[in-house]
């Protein structure tokens, strides 16, 4: 593990509880294994790679892709064996909450719950859910909650709205299925719910309320610039950039390029980035290797390991 002066979280770590695996189709592949798995491969890759606490979260889909017949008891299920998973190494991992949205009016309830009464530090919310985008009005009760429990909600990608798969992916879905996910796909369909997000007002109405975006921000960091100019042309919104700055957190998790990091740091500060991994999709060690490496101030490199995620979950 990491010493006093090199703590590290890591904080987009995935796992797979095997009830939910039973909603999809899980391949029976060493990434399976490792998602599967809650102590020995898992304590062993963060031993290596000197990670010192994972936040744990649902692998997508997570329960965003579940019915609402069986999304909210699942979902306390969920979280009560993940509940059980911390308390038994509690100085190694935390959690952020499933949560049932295909049933919105439950989902407050259990996040709550989930904070209050089994430590958890926020939520994590996977893609769409059915058709709906995260700033359909059905949702602003789950950042209502949040707001008042003074947690982030956690947008990660799932697969694109079928349509869309359909529409810009499919004639490469056989040779190249990644392009829908991850090289690609995950990216512009999460960086576009963040926009949404923006654009809805909820952040007017929830003026406390703070998100995180994995993958060094889902490239809005990058195109920041473009957006904010674009609407501050031809559109009613003109503080994009400055809601972004004030609500967004990012972390690194499975983005580790030197290039990218110094744009986020200069787009958003240091104080708005978090390390993360994106275990066991990504190697944790390839991981900690670059953010050890990579050319920030050791202050900065405090902030980005340990220090800014400390503060927003208030993980010690």
């Amino acid at each position: 593990m990491g010493g006093v002066d090199s703590k590290i979280i890591a904080l987009e770590e995935h796992y797979l509880d095997p009830e939910v695996s039973q909603y999809f189709k899980s391949p029976n592949t060493a990434i399976t294994k490792k998602l599967l798995d809650l102590s020995t491969i898992r304590l062993a890759e963060m031993d290596e790679a000197g990670i010192d606490i994972q936040v744990l979260s649902h692998s997508a889909p997570g329960l965003q892709r579940v019915d609402e017949l069986s999304s909210v008891e699942l979902a306390r299920r969920v979280n009560d064996r993940l509940y059980q998973t911390v308390q038994g190494n509690p100085a190694r991992f935390a959690a952020f909450a499933a949560l049932p949205t295909a049933v919105p009016e439950a989902a407050p309830a259990e996040l709550e719950r989930a904070v209050l009464k089994l430590g958890f530090k926020g939520a994590m919310i996977h893609g769409l859910t059915g058709e709906l985008f995260i700033d359909d009005k059905r949702f602003w009760s789950i950042f209502r909650c949040a707001e008042e429990l003074n947690v982030p909600i956690y947008l990660h990608p799932a697969e694109p709205h079928p349509a869309v798969v359909n529409a810009y992916y499919a004639d490469y879905i056989k040779s190249h299925p990644i392009l829908m996910r991850a090289a690609w796909g995950f990216t512009f369909e999460t960086g576009t719910q963040a926009v949404r997000l923006i654009l809805s007002g909820a952040f007017d109405v929830f003026p406390r309320l703070k998100i995180i975006l994995g993958h060094l921000g889902e490239a809005i960091p990058f195109l920041l610039e473009r957006i904010d100019a674009s609407f501050l042309r031809d559109s009613q919104m003109k503080e994009f950039r400055k809601y972004f700055r004030e609500h967004f957190f990012i972390t690194t998790s499975g983005f580790f390029s030197d290039t990218a990091l110094r744009c986020c740091v200069e787009e958003l500060t240091v104080d708005r980035i978090m390390f993360s991994v994106d275990w066991p999709y990504v190697s944790s060690k390839s991981g900690t290797d670059w953010i050890k490496k990579t050319q920030l101030s050791e202050e900065e490199r405090a902030k980005i390991m340990y220090q800014n995620a400390a503060k927003l979950l208030g993980v010690s």
